[in-house]
């Protein structure tokens, strides 16, 4: 047991990690986009790099921060009969959840995304608008990088869950 514990250990101090990263976007997103408001209306300049990055960052804490979201249980649930369940019944469900659920979705996400994006680096994919940002291939890479960061926080759930379940069997 104490491999599958210092698994758990490492993928939550990297998700925890990423998180917290991840947040500092948010500050920037905020003066970014508080830039394009005074910039169009204080001024009557547009500027097409400064909207696309904060498309970006979005996309960054979106997508990357959910992994964030399923360890620290802010994930959506539906909590009417969880909220209730003893130590024992979350962890079935949890392992259950993310093995029949979770686990499968993320390779689906990353089969289904791995064309699309490879299409997108093999023909180096700008932006549509003129003077727009140059990297719209590495903007759909954050797919797959989702789904493995979203399957390594959701097997080490799984595994937190299994842990609560050995431990507990002899109750």
């Amino acid at each position: 047991m104490p491999f599958l514990r210092a698994c758990v250990h490492y993928i939550d101090a990297f998700t925890d990690r990423s998180g917290r990263l991840l947040a500092w976007l948010l500050l920037f997103m905020a003066i970014l986009t508080t830039c394009v408001v005074v910039l169009r209306y204080g001024f009557g300049i547009g500027s097409i790099p400064i909207q696309e990055a904060v498309t970006y960052m979005h996309g960054c804490v979106f997508l990357l921060g959910a992994a964030y979201a399923l360890k620290t249980g802010a994930h959506v649930r539906v909590d009417i009969f969880y909220r209730n369940f003893s130590a024992r019944a979350r962890a079935w469900t949890n392992s259950l959840g993310g093995i029949v659920f979770l686990l499968p979705l993320c390779a689906f996400i990353l089969a289904s995304s791995w064309d699309y994006v490879g299409e997108s680096w093999g023909m180096r994919e700008t932006s549509a608008e003129p003077g727009g940002l140059p990297a719209v291939f590495l903007l759909k890479t954050l797919i797959p990088l989702m789904a493995i960061n979203l399957a390594l926080q959701g097997l080490a759930e799984v595994l937190r869950s299994a842990l609560t379940l050995v431990e507990g069997a002899g109750e």
